[in-house]
């Protein structure tokens, strides 16, 4: 297998990891993400550090699609009774909110409510989702009957921070196996990690400097098929020569193409741009970004299909996604301490000076854009309570963060009620 000209040995590489929220706890045997090991230390008390809740403890194998017998299925019509309690929990802000909640506990009489479900706002990192989609679909453009092939590129293949990444304020946790220590700093120029590494920084800790890095690496496998990884040369000077509209038309076929090839509508969902700002400046992206509840409910459905791109790649999504550290915001819930969260959150905010409302994080009074994609499994390695959240607000004035885990604790019990056990029914 062929590998970057710049990458390191093996001893080498072991000396820089990332430590982030996605991923079963044991698969750094199958990955290469170290931070995993790391982690599954801490959980079982070898090493110092926070454990994991009992929701975030499956193992890989646990981690897998729940409908791939279902893949048929559609969203179905909206319920009007479920949409109406869905709707009461919102109280007097309603119209800030656009929501959808699909109940699949029952496989077999699913139920689905919605409210303003085509509301369409900029989604901030939930767009993160649609940068991975475009690197899996070019990965499995470019190998698609050969899984050990997308295998080997994710697992060898080492990226080196680059302007890309530059411009970000999120922090990465890195993990050292070798002298067990953990650091908490942004990703810095010449940092490395394979692209598994780099996958769960940008989807676990929402970096935005990781984000811009498998962006990078998705167009470029795009450009150059199965001719990829190349050096690090090739890449700088790719990236000077080509003419600007070029570029464009490359991340709009990266990025814009996977979203309306795997079935969605490119005005209801895309992901406009790069996350960093110098990411912006090397390339183009040509638009705005942005999503609607209903939009995300369907991505997410595909994906426990087995349809995002196919039953491979959309199990990996999965497994990116599921929460193995810290919680936050919708996922914080003490409600779902016990299952097995696969989320996805995004925001923005801004300050309107003429408002006289206070003004802060997630409290914004110009724009208080919050965004939520769950997937609840409760209780975890049992099922009981299978169902996905898609949520995007916009409530001055309000912390969102805060109003979107109590939001996550009102579902969770209406989901509770309409599932009782023989227990709880008595």
């Amino acid at each position: 297998m062929k590998t970057l000209a710049c990458s390191v040995v093996l001893t080498t590489l072991l000396s820089l990891t990332s430590l982030a929220n996605a991923y079963p706890l044991d698969g750094y045997s199958d990955t290469g993400i170290r931070r995993v090991e790391g982690f599954r230390l801490m959980t079982e008390g070898q090493i110092k550090g926070r454990k994991q809740p009992p929701g975030a403890r499956l193992n890989t194998a646990q981690v897998d699609l729940r409908l791939l017998d279902r893949k048929a299925m559609d969203l179905p019509p909206a319920d009007p009774g479920f949409t109406q309690q869905i709707r009461n929990l919102l109280g007097k802000h309603a119209d800030r909110y656009g929501i959808s909640v699909l109940d699949l506990s029952d496989k077999d009489n699913p139920r689905y409510a919605e409210w303003r479900g085509d509301y369409r706002q900029n989604v901030g990192s939930v767009g993160k989702i649609i940068g991975a989609l475009g690197f899996f679909q070019a990965l499995a453009d470019t190998w698609p009957d050969d899984l050990e092939t997308r295998e080997a590129i994710l697992r060898n293949t080492i990226v080196t921070a680059d302007s890309f990444s530059h411009g970000d304020h999120h922090k990465i946790k890195i993990f050292n196996l070798e002298t067990r220590k953990l650091l908490r700093r942004p990703v810095k120029d010449g940092d490395q990690g394979n692209l598994w590494e780099w996958l769960d920084w940008m989807l676990s800790v929402s970096s935005n400097a990781a984000a811009a890095m498998i962006m990078r690496e998705a167009m470029l496998l795009r450009h150059f098929g199965k001719d990829y990884p190349v050096s690090e040369e090739q890449i700088h000077r790719f990236f000077k020569e080509t003419p600007r509209k070029e570029l464009t038309a490359l991340f709009k076929k990266t990025f814009w193409d996977p979203v309306t090839r795997n079935g969605f509508d490119i005005e209801q969902l895309r992901q406009g741009s790069f996350f960093t700002a110098q990411g912006k400046r090397n390339v183009y992206g040509g638009g705005n970004s942005y999503g609607t509840s209903r939009s995300l409910m369907k991505l997410v459905l595909r994906m426990e299909q087995g349809r995002l791109v196919d039953e491979w790649t959309s199990r990996n999504l999965k497994r990116l996604l599921y929460m193995t550290e810290h919680r936050i915001r919708y996922a914080s819930s003490p409600a779902l301490k016990d299952a097995a969260v696969y989320f996805k959150s995004g925001s923005l905010y801004s300050c309107d000076r003429k408002s006289s409302m206070p003004c802060g994080k997630y409290k914004g009074t110009g724009k208080n854009y919050m965004n939520s994609v769950a997937i609840i499994e409760s209780p975890a390695g049992d099922y009981r309570l299978h169902y996905v959240v898609t949520l995007i607000s916009n409530v001055l004035g309000k912390n969102s963060a805060v109003d979107h885990q109590t939001l996550a604790t009102r579902i969770h019990r209406l989901i509770e009620a309409a599932h009782p056990t023989t227990e709880t029914a008595q």
